[in-house]
């Protein structure tokens, strides 16, 4: 007769692997802190990588509560946490992981036309795409996409399936909020550049066509905050074919005239494209 692993064993199990976890409450949401700790009186920094000075024994402060230690997570101090958890959660960036959540069909659309394949989750409404490396979480980062990493928790819904890749520029690049303008860019660079002539990557011509064809949806869609959606989505098409030699001048001309019909000047488009080319080392 076999039995259904607990919260707890699954916690362990989870620590074992050097993976730290954490309980949730109903809600997917962590555990709030204790009363000695409420209002964060203990000293702790729940927004820093590392908790602070608290040694209360009680999971506090989220995503930090995350822990390998056996013999924390079966202290009797947890014992009462435990009994009340709806779910298990673990911390990706502790485990050296980047969790891509994608909330929705379209996402997940995005994702296989966007983003190298590697080990995935399914979720209750989509799937997570988990990448070995850690970045700075992000939520919102597109429609239906969040980035979970350092100082985030995901839930765990069992190990999924697949090989796990290493992160992709096209993740990191999604986190990136555009910088300050670069020291002016030529003016005579409305649309700048040609490839780097290096392998393509491209497993065939239309993955390119289907990259430029998103991206210009993408801009075409945003409502709100379009200079940082101007520049995301250059950073996102320069960091998957920028070094390749396919994209060619006619791509780009696309993706202006898309940012332009959304308000932004010729001038913009190519300080925005002169950053991501910066920030990309292109």
């Amino acid at each position: 007769m076999t039995t259904t692993p607990t919260h707890l064993d699954t916690a362990l199990a989870l620590a074992a692997a050097d993976v730290p976890a954490l309980p949730l409450r109903a809600g997917k949401l962590p555990f709030g802190n204790c009363p000695a700790c409420a209002r964060n009186a203990c000293g702790g920094r729940p927004n820093m990588k590392t908790p602070g000075p608290c040694v209360c024994p009680q999971p506090c402060h989220g995503w930090a509560a995350a822990t390998t230690d056996p013999h924390v997570l079966k202290s009797l101090e947890w014992a009462p946490v435990w009994r009340h958890a709806a779910a298990v959660a673990y911390h990706p960036g502790g485990a050296g992981v980047t969790v891509v959540d994608l909330d929705n069909a379209d996402a997940i659309a995005w994702a296989h036309e966007t983003l190298p394949a590697t080990r995935t989750v399914t979720t209750t409404r989509g799937e997570h795409w988990i990448y070995r490396g850690t970045m700075a979480s992000s939520n919102a980062v597109r429609p239906g996409v969040d980035i979970k990493s350092l100082m985030q928790y995901a839930r765990w819904l069992g190990p999924g399936v697949g090989a796990m890749a290493d992160l992709p520029d096209a993740v990191r690049a999604l986190a990136v909020k555009e910088p300050f303008p670069a020291r002016r860019a030529p003016q005579a660079l409305s649309v700048p550049l040609r490839g780097h002539g290096g392998a393509c990557r491209h497993r065939t011509p239309t993955y390119l066509e289907r990259g430029i064809a998103m991206a210009v949806q993408r801009i075409t869609d945003a409502h709100s905050t379009i200079h940082a959606t101007v520049y995301r989505t250059f950073l996102a098409v320069l960091s998957t074919h920028g070094r390749c030699g396919c994209l060619t001048d006619t791509h780009v001309a696309r993706l202006f005239t898309a940012a332009q019909a959304k308000g932004e000047s010729p001038r913009h488009c190519t300080d925005a494209w002169a950053n991501a080319l910066t920030t990309l080392g292109l």
